[in-house]
């Protein structure tokens, strides 16, 4: 596993880090967001799904769990499992379909999903730092490694 310490700013900065982290995924594997309430994992969210092509509204699935979206060719699933009672309530959701074939899952407090979500290729932990964010990303398996590369140049 590498690791990868990175800083944003602002919001502005914060979605131009999506937007990269989008580039270097080409849209597809599983992204876990880690941090409090506000930390900003929604904002990086709406940053990747827009560095994807999306141009309308970016919302967070608080409610829902997962908002879909497809982009051209690309899929994206955003999920929020803040309100997730047990991990068990993924299997009724169908979880395992999202993850399949080329697609992006960018999972919102993935620990309520333990033990039912596929291993990640990042782990970003987002907390305060300053006036801005300070993010730490975990990479794993070789996917990973390939966007550490590119991430950091």
């Amino acid at each position: 596993m590498s690791e990868l310490e990175l800083f944003a700013a602002d919001e502005e900065a914060m979605l131009a880090l999506g937007a990269r982290i989008a580039e270097v995924t080409g849209g597809v594997g599983v992204i876990y967001l880690h941090g409090d309430l506000g930390a900003g994992k929604t904002t990086l969210s709406r940053g990747i799904i827009r560095g994807l092509g999306h141009v309308g509204a970016v919302k967070s699935p608080t409610f829902t769990l997962v908002e879909p979206y497809e982009i051209g060719a690309l899929r994206a699933f955003h999920f929020d499992l803040y309100r997730l009672v047990d991990a068990e309530e993924l299997e009724y959701l169908g979880i395992r379909d999202y993850f399949e074939g080329d697609a992006l899952c960018l999972v919102e407090w993935p620990q309520r999903g333990a033990g039912v979500l596929p291993k990640a290729d990042m782990d970003i932990t987002i907390s305060p730092h300053g006036a801005g964010r300070a993010l730490r990303l975990h990479m794993q398996g070789e996917r990973g490694a390939t966007w550490r590369a590119a991430l950091a140049v």
